[in-house]
């Protein structure tokens, strides 16, 4: 099955950041795109469901526990 692809909207929103961080992501590399150009317009890019969740998994951090 191939794999589902998600908007930059629907990426942001799921993070709850500005489409901007999103964009600043791919451009430092963090999350993978695919292009779906059709031409020489606007490029019409996709962020993979895998990727999303990759990028959650290596972002997250175990909460410290504190001795009393």
């Amino acid at each position: 099955m191939p794999a589902r692809l998600l908007s930059i909207p629907a990426v942001a929103a799921a993070l709850d950041v500005d489409r901007r961080t999103i964009y600043r992501f791919i451009a430092a590399g963090e999350l993978p795109v695919v292009d779906l150009r059709t031409g020489s317009g606007r490029s019409r890019v996709r962020i993979p469901t895998t990727a999303l969740e990759e990028f959650i998994s290596a972002r997250t951090v175990a909460v410290p526990t504190y001795r009393r």
